[in-house]
């Protein structure tokens, strides 16, 4: 966990930055990976020399087949050509067979994120499968436990908010618990995509923060949980994540600079002497041909 220096402004609180691409395959993900596959193994859904399919923007996916190469799993994963080439790239290297799904035009919408489903779901109807299913899957959730202990025990307690980004909710709704078990004056504040601000109760509508903001509510979500949300726009969250490289040498993916947005105005809020946590979700090396880094 670092603290961030140049792109906070004078007067807010201190903005941290746990960076979560330090995990195996550089995101989040790998938390939540382990924890479904185990989980499944360990009750009986997961048996040796079954198949795990899933539908993903890519960083899931890369996890998901981290895990199960270790294991010994075969795996299938619904994907699109909406998301980076290098997370493509990536799940097919370590394993995965890749079916992928049309989009419009690049962009994320509720359509695709529907028919990715669709396929992965006809897949999961195939013998010996295990569907992992991450927008439904509970034990995704008790996967990013470990992840609000982290947090909590290396601010010392010390932390006023927590900001992050929603995709299937599992990492906010897990890291809350958490927190809030401990403190729960935290404040919880969820992210969404500026152009698909349903959680606010707008419209869905195509983005191009990969990874969140689905066009509908997830099944994981808890309002309960939640204290506020903040809407990003695509093009904020791209400037941020090129400014988080040239000025902090963090180098990090797409919803790492709409985490840091939200934070900013969370630290605005809070004052000098808070502390406000978010994350980098995954590493920018998933993003270099994208145009979120690409010079040419």
């Amino acid at each position: 966990m670092v603290r961030l220096h140049k792109v906070v402004p004078p007067n807010c609180a201190d903005v941290f930055v746990k960076l979560e691409w330090e995990n195996p395959t550089g995101s989040v993900k790998d938390r939540m990976a382990y924890a479904v596959i185990s989980r499944a193994e360990e009750d009986g859904r997961l048996k040796p020399g079954d198949t795990v399919v899933e539908y993903t923007g890519g960083s899931t996916g890369a996890s998901l087949a981290l895990v199960c190469a270790a294991k010994g799993y075969r795996i299938k994963i619904v994907s699109s050509d909406a998301f980076s080439q290098e997370k493509l790239d990536q799940m097919a290297a370590l394993g995965a067979e890749l079916t992928l799904v049309q989009s419009e035009g690049g962009l994320t919408t509720k359509k695709l994120i529907l028919d990715m489903i669709e396929v992965a779901r006809g897949l999961s109807r195939q013998p010996h499968v295990y569907w992992t299913d991450q927008l439904n899957n509970q034990d995704s959730v008790v996967g990013y436990y470990s992840l609000g202990e982290e947090i909590w025990n290396q601010t010392k307690g010390e932390i006023g908010a927590f900001v992050h980004c929603v995709g299937t909710a599992a990492s906010s709704r897990g890291v809350a618990t958490v927190l809030k078990r401990y403190k729960p004056s935290i404040k919880i504040v969820a992210v969404e995509p500026g152009e698909s601000s349903v959680l606010l109760g707008g419209q869905p509508g195509p983005h191009k923060i990969e990874g969140v903001g689905i066009g509908y509510t997830p099944p994981l979500w808890d309002p309960t949980l939640m204290d506020d949300i903040l809407p990003v726009k695509t093009s904020d969250a791209k400037e941020m994540v090129r400014r988080l490289a040239r000025e902090e040498g963090l180098f990090a993916g797409t919803s790492s600079g709409a985490n840091v947005v939200a934070a900013v105005e969370v630290a605005k809020r809070l004052g000098p002497g808070a502390k406000v946590v978010t994350l980098m979700a995954d590493s920018g090396l998933k993003y270099l041909n994208t145009d979120v880094y690409k010079t040419r």
